[in-house]
């Protein structure tokens, strides 16, 4: 059995399965506690490497993914493992791209689209997901099912 997040961390957000993700600011330290088992790192251009599996989405800031399909599965990836692994999600600080991709799991665990962006800034941070491509970028993500 795995450590998960602890709910009350700073940046951990509980989808309504029970799956739990962090999300952070790469521009702030890392936070106390167990280090990440996987994480999704949204940049302009790739990370050092760091000492847990990761991956790397081409994403510049304010903007919405370079790739919609590669950012899709990174996602997907990223809500299949969180249930069973401590996985987070990031970017330099962690809202805008950040709350996107928060926003799209909520999809992804059943959220419906339009009410995504409005579950993450409640239980994820307020000014998440910052600009009208982006919110559009969640409207029309779907899940698979």
């Amino acid at each position: 059995m795995h450590e998960e997040w602890d709910i009350g961390s700073p940046g951990v957000l509980q989808l309504p399965s029970g799956r739990r993700v962090r999300g952070r600011a790469l521009r702030a330290p890392l936070p106390d506690g167990p280090l990440p088992e996987f994480g999704v790192y949204l940049q302009g251009r790739p990370l050092v490497p760091i000492d847990w599996d990761s991956r790397w989405v081409h994403w510049r800031d304010f903007r919405v993914p370079s790739d919609g399909a590669d950012a899709y599965d990174a996602l997907y990836e990223v809500w299949v493992r969180a249930g069973r692994q401590r996985v987070e999600v990031a970017c330099s600080g962690g809202r805008g791209r950040t709350g996107t991709a928060l926003a799209c799991l909520a999809v992804l665990d059943g959220i419906p689209a339009k009410e995504a962006v409005s579950f993450v800034r409640r239980h994820y941070d307020p000014r998440a997901v910052e600009t009208p491509w982006q919110r559009r970028f969640v409207g029309r993500f779907r899940s698979p099912g």
